[in-house]
């Protein structure tokens, strides 16, 4: 039975709260990163601080208009909203501007748009839609190539835009499918090709090999009970491997070792595939499968890394790996960074006194890296508060996701919940060192009208679906 809802009574008013104050907590760095004597009131609207405040006080207007739309027709217009999104990042590529190398900005006169944010919120409405389907299952192929191309559709324009960090966060709807009752064994599958990919950049292939080898061997240990036939393969394994390296040492064959393990490990593979089809003996043809796609995906990393990526990105995974040190290059920017914040301490240099920001040794300090402001004046006290206050604000709309009847609203819940963890883990890894600098903004807090309204939509959409679920109990 249907029922009126009263929007200001039921609405989440915790949520706005913590919404609130990160949105301002974020302004007030803003200015602190931009800070001039010559230009101290706030309401000066030539200054990046003075624009975000016009962004904010829209995005309040947008927070009610959000709530004033029917909640139903987020549902019925999921995929319009998509299409319309794709519509604008195939328009981008021709019509839009090239800023920091990516052309991913619509600008009519003073004002710039970019299509990308937004487009996270329209492919998680459509994910919401598709997964909240009456026939929807994993288990079938059409539904997961479907979804793949939900994903991967907006992933490649935004990579033609050369805005990789963008592209990246669509990665982060694995966790969605994850909770809504896709295997496990999908996870792990993608983390240990995080790892692969990893080792390859950096260890020789060889030792790359003799991992695979004998992840090989333990996945099968895992299938068999009787692990005597395991033993007694490896055993041959090494002892023919032994034979061939003391060969071709003995010979002077100038074979590489690793080509000698990689033809070794190829033939044994090819046998035992050959005697478990003609024994039918269960699981052997997983393992195999499982040894070639991993050996596959090391020796693709190469061509991956090098013709695929462009030299800042590669620049940028060498220095976080440790590959390669450029600390005035590519790394410069992660050197300061890191300068900014230890040089805070434990109660900060004091708000508006950050030497390192005043100075503008951070590069993008009021977008990418506006976290080494807070950093800097606010020291590890500030830090841990601002991080406390994302967590309680994850925690807060994980309770209200679990909470809905509608597997719609709780998909896009879910959706907005992994987005914002991917942003928020990214961008503070970058200002740290922990992950490469792919550059993408901290929500609510870094420079840009896109970036807070994107959030905002998505938040209050979300908000919006929630009061939705009294209104039929």
């Amino acid at each position: 039975m249907k029922r009126e809802i009263n929007l200001l009574k039921n609405i989440d008013w915790l949520t706005i709260l913590i919404y609130f104050i990160l949105m301002m907590l974020g302004w007030a760095n803003i200015y602190a990163a931009v800070y001039d004597t010559e230009h101290q009131n706030i309401f000066d609207f030539s200054q990046r601080y003075g624009k975000q405040l016009i962004w904010i006080f829209a995005s309040i207007f947008l927070c009610i208009i959000i709530l004033l739309i029917d909640n139903k027709f987020y549902f019925a217009f999921s995929y319009l909203i998509y299409y319309f999104t794709i519509i604008l990042l195939i328009f981008v590529l021709f019509f839009g501007k090239e800023v920091n190398g990516a052309r991913s900005w619509f600008e009519i006169g003073s004002i710039k748009f970019q299509p990308a944010e937004f487009t996270k919120l329209a492919t998680n409405l459509a994910i919401a839609r598709f997964l909240s389907s009456k026939n929807f299952n994993f288990n079938n192929k059409k539904n997961i190539f479907i979804i793949i191309g939900i994903l991967i559709t907006p992933a490649i324009l935004i990579l033609f835009q050369n805005d990789t960090g963008s592209a990246l966060v669509y990665s982060s709807f694995i966790f969605v499918f994850y909770r809504e009752g896709m295997s496990s064994k999908v996870l792990l599958i993608l983390f240990f090709l995080l790892i692969v990919f990893i080792f390859s950049l950096i260890f020789l292939k060889l030792y790359i090999l003799l991992f695979l080898i004998g992840a090989a061997f333990f996945l099968f240990s895992l299938f068999k009970k009787n692990n005597k036939e395991l033993i007694k393969s490896f055993i041959i394994f090494v002892s023919t491997a032994i034979i061939f390296l003391a060969v071709n040492e003995y010979f002077l064959l100038n074979i590489s070792h690793e080509n000698i393990i990689l033809i070794l490990s190829i033939l044994l593979a090819l046998i035992y595939l050959i005697i478990s089809f003609r024994l039918k003996i269960p699981n052997v043809f997983i393992v195999i499968i499982f040894f070639f796609s991993s050996l596959s995906f090391s020796y693709s990393v190469d061509f991956v890394f090098k013709e695929v990526l462009s030299e800042h990105h590669r620049n940028r995974i060498n220095d976080v790996l440790g590959i390669k040190s450029d600390p005035q290059g590519a790394g410069y920017n992660v050197k300061q960074s890191k300068i900014a914040i230890g040089s805070g301490g434990w109660n900060g240099k004091g708000y508006l006194q950050g030497t390192q920001t005043k100075y503008n040794f951070v590069p993008e300090q009021d977008t990418d890296f506006i976290f080494c402001t807070v950093g800097e004046e606010w020291g590890f006290i500030g830090t841990f508060i601002i991080i406390s206050l994302f967590f309680i604000f994850i925690l807060r709309i994980i309770f209200l996701a679990e909470r809905q009847h509608n597997k719609f609203n709780r998909v896009f819940g879910y959706g907005i919940i992994f987005i914002f963890l991917f942003h928020i883990a990214i961008n503070i890894g970058m200002t740290i060192g922990l992950t490469p600098v792919i550059g993408i903004p901290l929500p609510f807090f870094s420079y840009g009208g896109s970036s807070l309204w994107s959030f905002t939509i998505l938040l209050f959409i979300f908000l919006r679906l929630d009061i939705s679920r009294l209104v039929e109990l």
